[in-house]
């Protein structure tokens, strides 16, 4: 990985006295560093910080009014511990006290009091190459994130082309536009809107929903496409769609086909506790399933099928309102009322 050029980096010393600014400034300008910026009040790096944006600071430990222990706390408050800036402490003493407290405090090396002019450029341009890779790095990382976060949005994009294909599956049996799943996740997600339900449970709503009726592939044609009503045994057959289709998403580890296999199981469940297939009575019925079962009837109700015509609009309206405490929850009854009128 190639090198940042000399004259590209960006340089800022701070110390309190001009002669060492201008010993550096000669030192560093003899190496090919043009981009040099100074201050001897420790108290204005944060702004130089803002305006100079630099690779590399020289900073001296001992300064009147703000040490550089406190000044490189500043520095690392303002640059974060994922930005690598490093810091070269300026110092005359050599004790072990002051280099523990300088690497404890952040520093990433020391250049020793009267300096040395190849170890200064030496000791700069390690530093500058060990920033260098590790914005390389960054970059990197960030490219990788990037492209996790595409592939992440693919398979939830193909997780839900598959839910929406595998819902309309068995919907094509019986309704080849295959679209009664979809409008159904989409009243189902209306109506948990106006209920007030959380955004997350509302979007599992309108992704779950359309999987209601998936249990209809372990129905027979004969049964599933008769044009006219059901003898009493071709109905407790038709009935078992919903225990199919539980046992089909029973299982899973994904919270939609976990609330899918609740829904499947009971949307035929009603208010009052006549429904099927476990006579489920009230709140005992999840409401999950509460919902979509109205959303499921009034579609149902308003497009034609095999064994029946497409009622109007208001013909549907009126009888959603007439079961209403029998067939559905009225809570639920009022939510669709107020979205569909």
């Amino acid at each position: 990985m190639a090198q940042a050029a000399p004259n590209q980096a960006k340089i800022l010393i701070v110390d309190d006295q001009e002669y060492n600014i201008s010993l550096l400034e000669r030192i560093l300008g003899r190496a090919g560093f043009v981009h040099v910026f100074s201050t001897v009040d420790p108290h204005q790096i944060l702004q130089l910080l803002k305006d100079n944006d630099p690779d590399i600071i020289l900073l001296d430990l001992h300064m009147p009014g703000m040490d550089g222990i406190e000044a490189l706390k500043l520095i690392r408050e303002q640059t974060g511990q994922d930005n690598y800036l490093p810091v070269l402490m300026l110092t005359a003493d050599v004790t072990p006290k002051a280099r523990q407290e300088g690497l404890q405090a952040g520093v990433n090396d020391f250049l020793t009091k009267p300096y040395d002019r190849t170890e200064v450029i030496l000791r700069i341009n390690n530093l500058l190459k060990t920033r260098e890779l590790h914005k390389q790095l960054q970059s990197h990382n960030a490219l990788l994130e990037e492209r996790v976060r595409q592939r992440t949005e693919q398979l939830q994009q193909a997780q839900l082309e598959i839910l929406e294909l595998f819902g309309r599956a068995a919907e094509y049996r019986d309704d080849m536009t295959g679209m009664h799943t979809q409008r159904v996740g989409q009243m189902s997600s209306r109506i948990a809107i106006r209920l007030g339900l959380p955004e997350w449970q509302v979007e599992l709503i309108a992704r779950a929903a359309p999987l209601h009726d998936i249990g209809k592939i372990g129905i027979p044609d004969h049964i599933l496409l008769k044009p006219g009503r059901f003898e009493q045994d071709e109905f407790e057959q038709m009935k078992q769609h919903t225990l199919i289709g539980a046992s089909i998403l029973e299982g899973s580890s994904f919270d939609v086909l976990r609330m899918a296999e609740v829904i499947t199981r009971s949307h035929h469940e009603k208010w009052d506790g006549t429904g099927y297939p476990q006579g489920l009575k009230g709140e005992e019925i999840p409401i999950e399933a509460r919902i979509v079962a109205l959303a499921d009837f009034y579609d149902a109700l308003t497009h034609e099928r095999p064994y029946k015509k497409a009622w109007t609009s208001l013909e549907a309206i009126a009888e959603v309102e007439a079961q209403s405490g029998h067939h559905f929850d009225p809570q639920i009854v009022e939510a669709f009322l107020h979205e569909i009128l």
